[in-house]
């Protein structure tokens, strides 16, 4: 399988550009030179940078510039210390993956699409002419596997209109279920060799996601360890009604390993073989409840099976937005760990 080369290991800046506020003193504040500098330290290749239509264009679709000029600045920091960086946007005007962000009717208007492709445009005409260090993600996770036809074809279109601003441009796509690992299947062939099929991974859930309050039926008081016991797992999968969650079926008693993240990714490593593309996961991690022992365990873990199918991937993320890297709650194993991302 090809590699996303420039892109293997990487971070997300989340709470920045995106699932923050959108006033000039957190955007200015939240992300500066000198969190670029420590990510560099760490030995990483690039950043994700999730970003809103909010600040990128008006309620009625018109450009706003102060949006660019955050990216622009991202760039810049980047390219000073050696990294690459993947432009995900994270919502659109219509959809987002949060329901909660009230976002609706993107997938059945055709005026919110072109909206859509527009806003792409603009990107691809500040950005495009450096595909040697910046990629598109198209739009971050989304979720109803009925819309996956629907889609495919914004997708197409959307490829189409960006490789007339930026030819040499890798473009990240990815599928239904929150861009499950599962749905790749699903996507069109590569338009070109310039595509990434792009997955994201939260297994097992109830480990990466404990407490999570943004989780229906999700007890606050609720932890669980990694590997920890997997009877544990089918326990209270049940027990709090996540049995549509599959990542506990077919798991050994001998509990999570490695194996368990190599077997979840060999079927897509197989179809981005195929069909001579590369794959990414734009998102993986861990909720700031989980011991920072667990964690390091996790990361561990999946990382053989990113390192086994030369995956490149991005862990969420950098900092707060509940899974945060270098909040301080991982110092005992930071140094550690950051060699697994």
């Amino acid at each position: 399988m090809r590699k996303f080369n420039g892109f293997m290991r990487g971070v997300n800046l989340g709470g920045w550009l995106s699932q923050g506020t959108y006033d000039k003193g957190h955007l200015d504040s939240f992300i500066t030179e000198k969190d670029i500098k420590v990510i560099a330290d760490w030995g990483l290749d690039h950043v994700r940078i999730p970003i809103d239509y909010n600040i990128f264009e008006t309620a009625e679709g018109e450009p706003l510039e102060y949006g660019f000029e955050y990216l622009e600045k991202a760039y810049e920091w980047t390219r000073k210390y050696g990294l690459n960086m993947i432009i995900d946007l994270h919502k659109t005007f219509g959809y987002s993956f949060e329901k909660t962000y009230g976002e609706a009717g993107f997938f059945e208007s055709e005026q919110l699409q072109e909206r859509f492709y527009k806003l792409w445009e603009r990107i691809a005409e500040r950005f495009g002419g450096r595909h040697e260090n910046v990629a598109f993600e198209l739009l971050n996770e989304v979720n109803d596997p009925s819309l996956s036809d629907t889609w495919n074809g914004i997708i197409r279109q959307a490829i189409a209109r960006v490789r007339a601003l930026a030819p040499d441009t890798y473009i990240l796509v990815g599928g239904y279920w929150n861009n499950s690992v599962d749905a790749l299947h699903d996507l069109e062939n590569p338009a070109d060799d310039k595509i990434v099929y792009n997955f994201h991974c939260y297994d097992p859930f109830m480990f990466t996601h404990q407490a999570a309050y943004w989780v229906d039926n999700m007890p606050a008081d609720y932890r669980i360890a990694y590997p920890g016991d997997i009877n544990e797992y089918r326990r209270t999968v049940k027990e709090y009604g996540f049995t549509h969650i599959q990542d506990y079926l077919d798991v050994p008693d001998t509990g999570f390993t490695a194996e368990y993240f190599i077997g979840r990714f060999v079927n897509a490593a197989k179809l981005c073989e195929e069909r001579g593309c590369p794959l990414y996961c734009g998102e993986y991690g861990v909720i700031e409840h989980a011991s920072p022992e667990d964690t390091l365990n996790w990361y561990k873990d999946i990382n053989t099976a990113f390192e086994k199918f030369g995956i490149g991937r991005s862990a969420w993320s950098y900092k707060q937005v509940d899974f945060g890297l270098s909040d301080g709650r991982l110092d005992s194993v930071l140094e550690e760990l950051i060699k697994y991302l």
